[in-house]
């Protein structure tokens, strides 16, 4: 297949010199080539802004990277665009290893502040695009979301390594919204956020054989921000480990009218290690108390499956289910669940939550 070197086109892998224009060079005659083609990114450290890679494309792209990609000391750079790598309306691409680098500290500096700052950097997105491989990508210090699905379908994400500090705000680790058919399976992610978040519109996602931690867990949600907003359903997580983050499974609503779901949803095979909430439902949610205080949240949720759990608390409470007042919780499986807290049985605590238990149940069932 033609090769497109971004060397060729004037990129240096020195860390120093700009090679943004060089890259979309190679982009855009791979893109325009009739027969399969690809990108190549060779070893060395390279200096970019912001890439929009638009498609569609004539063929097949395969986009490979050996080297690394830096973003510039100045997180004003890319910081206000709110993409530092984005594909846009690419059907079938390919994006195979590499390491991108946001150096974020500076951003996150002024966001811990409350400075005047940018609205920061998502470091790769995917946007309207259909069939997709991510595999074996490192992302370190997002300034934002490190990896971001958006009205695309047929992706799949494998052996992803993503790091940012723990206090680093807002950098989840991959956030997917409004897309359906998402593998994500194998991976590192430790991070100052969410380790993945399904967003309205997520249907039949499948995540299986992640390592998370530091970070705030796996979450449905935040959902219900908005009165017409769409669904979630069809998710199954399977085979992961949880390592001192903050939540382990969540399903997170807005406390306030909506007609978004959550439905046919399975929590199976997994270990928890000193997470502060081990499975938690959160109808409830409402930051900096405006817009919904004493309201009752319109998402519903029901067929919600807990099966395999099993592993240590951090804090007495592992199994939190606070379900809607007005849509109460329907149709909650617990099967064999056996969580800790200080080498003792961990208590639970139910609002609003309906379903059947059944095998080893640690704590015990409060449906």
């Amino acid at each position: 297949m033609p090769s497109f070197n971004v060397q060729r086109y004037g990129a240096r892998g020195d860390g120093r010199t700009d090679a943004t224009e060089p890259f979309l060079t190679a982009w855009s005659l791979a893109c325009e080539s009739r027969a399969r083609a690809m990108v190549y990114i060779p070893r060395g450290t390279y200096l970019v802004r912001n890439l929009v890679f638009w498609g569609p494309c004539k063929n097949i792209i395969t986009f490979k990277i050996d080297g690394t990609l830096v973003a510039p000391e100045n997180y004003w750079s890319i910081g206000s665009s709110g993409y530092w790598i984005l594909f846009a309306k690419v059907n079938r691409i390919s994006v195979y290893g590499g390491i991108l680098d946001a150096r974020g500290a500076g951003y996150w500096s002024c966001r811990k502040k409350g400075g005047h700052c940018p609205q920061g950097a998502r470091s790769i997105s995917f946007s309207w695009c259909d069939n997709v491989l991510l595999s074996g990508l490192t992302s370190l210090n997002s300034q934002n979301i490190h990896v971001t699905v958006h009205h695309s379908s047929n992706v799949r994400i494998q052996n992803i390594r993503i790091r940012a500090p723990s206090g680093s705000p807002n950098t989840d680790g991959i956030i997917v919204q409004a897309s359906s058919g998402v593998t994500i399976s194998g991976g590192v992610i430790g991070t100052g956020d969410d380790c993945i978040a399904l967003n309205p519109g997520s249907k039949n996602i499948w995540i299986e054989r992640l390592n998370c931690g530091p970070g705030h867990g796996i979450s449905i949600g935040s959902l219900g921000e908005y009165a017409n907003e769409e669904g979630v359903q069809n998710i199954t997580v399977t085979s992961s480990i949880f390592t001192k983050t903050q939540n382990g499974v969540r399903i997170k609503s807005w406390g306030r009218p909506s007609n978004g779901f959550v439905r046919n949803v399975q929590f199976r095979n997994l270990v928890m290690r000193n997470v502060e909430n081990p499975l938690i439902i959160d109808q409830n949610y409402c930051p900096s108390k405006k817009g919904c205080p004493n309201q009752s949240s319109g998402v519903k949720i029901s067929g919600v499956t807990y099966a395999n759990i099993k592993g240590t608390s951090a804090t007495p409470v592992a199994m939190k289910l606070d379900c809607s007042g007005s849509n109460h919780c329907t149709g909650i499986t617990l099967k064999n669940i056996n969580l800790k807290y200080m080498r003792r049985s961990s208590a639970s605590y139910c609002k609003n939550a309906h379903g059947r238990a059944s095998g080893v149940m640690i704590p015990r069932n409060c449906m």
